[in-house]
């Protein structure tokens, strides 16, 4: 059986999706599987074992420079791709569902209207699964795949995963510590909402006796880091880190913390202890709690159709309570995830 996974974009909602490879292999590790991704994100997939073949597109690209023609030569590519069994549109977008479509297939699969955030999406497709959009999203993906494969996952198998993201290789960490815990810095995120106060930051470095570093990834994310430094002169800023540079780093980490961003939903795929903060966003919806990945939310009472971007109540959390978490997770003896 030849399937395809759609699941263009973002980086955390692309590592939800990626944990569903392990279950289908281990129902039938004779099932190929192809992933289709936007060019930018292509270093998340391009060494899983599990992935046949990673396909990329450039829809974002074509759509910022506001060209037709780049739009037709994308789609170009999407119907020169071979046939497939089965289509699976993850994302639940207008864009992903029609890519979906053009995909030569048999059936092309994904949710239905009352469950995307987008639901005229579900029109593209000729086989549907119903999943609350306000569902933890890992547990909604993982039933999705479920439904079109016939196969069966429980919780259990979710919690004790197999870490799911891999690197070309491991880089060096300049300044890497084998005395002390190395705990990760995430400062940035999608919109300012969903940060996490530099002062924070500082304030957490000073209560833990630990090693840390602070991850960037563009100008206004090194300012941020700039600003912890110049608070917290010990604290190490990373280079700008590739995809590939930033899976091996964080499986280096012993604990990671940051708002609701792709960095912070990786140490979960890589099974690494983290703390995950959310204002704006729900938390037992975005990611999955284990005995080494907890999270911390604030009281808002959030919308998971909606994003707040003006509920800064992140900046309530705080300082003592995240480094008082982060101290447990750090002495506790685990031996289940």
């Amino acid at each position: 059986m030849r399937i395809a996974i759609v699941k263009l974009s973002a980086l955390g909602d692309i590592v939800h999706a990626m944990v569903v490879l392990q279950f289908i292999k281990k129902f039938n590790k004779e099932i190929s599987i192809d992933w289709i991704v936007e060019d930018s994100y292509k270093d998340m997939l391009e060494f899983n074992p599990y992935i046949n073949k990673v396909y990329l597109i450039n829809i974002k690209h074509a759509r910022k420079k506001k060209s037709l023609l780049a739009l037709i030569k994308e789609f170009k590519k999407i119907l020169k791709l071979p046939n497939y069994d089965l289509v699976i549109d993850m994302q639940g977008l207008i864009k992903s569902a029609l890519i979906s479509k053009l995909i030569p297939s048999k059936q092309t699969l994904g949710f239905d209207k009352f469950s995307s955030r987008e639901g005229l999406a579900a029109f593209f497709y000729n086989k549907v699964f119903n999943y609350g959009y306000d569902k933890n999203v890992i547990e909604r993906n993982v039933s999705l795949i479920e439904f079109a494969l016939g196969l069966d996952v429980n919780k259990l198998e979710i919690i004790n995963k197999e870490a799911f993201l891999f690197s070309s290789q491991e880089y060096l960490i300049i300044g890497l510590s084998n005395k002390k815990k190395n705990i990760l810095l995430i400062p940035g995120a999608s919109h300012l909402s969903k940060c996490y106060p530099i002062s924070n930051f500082a304030q957490i470095t000073n209560l833990i006796d630990a090693n840390f570093f602070i991850i960037w990834g563009n100008k206004n994310e090194k300012i941020l880091a700039e600003k912890i430094k110049a608070i917290s002169p010990s604290v190490n800023i990373c280079d700008k880190l590739s995809i590939d540079s930033l899976i091996s780093v964080i499986s280096q980490m012993s604990l990671v913390i940051g708002p609701d961003t792709g960095p912070a939903h990786m140490a979960w795929a890589l099974n690494i202890p983290s703390i995950t903060l959310f204002g704006p966003t729900p938390g037992r919806r975005n990611t999955y709690i284990t005995k080494k990945n907890k999270i911390i939310e604030s009281n808002s009472k959030v919308n998971p159709y909606k994003i707040d971007k003006n509920d800064v109540s992140i900046s309530n959390i705080s300082a003592e309570r995240v480094a008082r978490l982060a101290r447990q997770l750090m002495t506790q003896k685990i031996n289940k995830y």
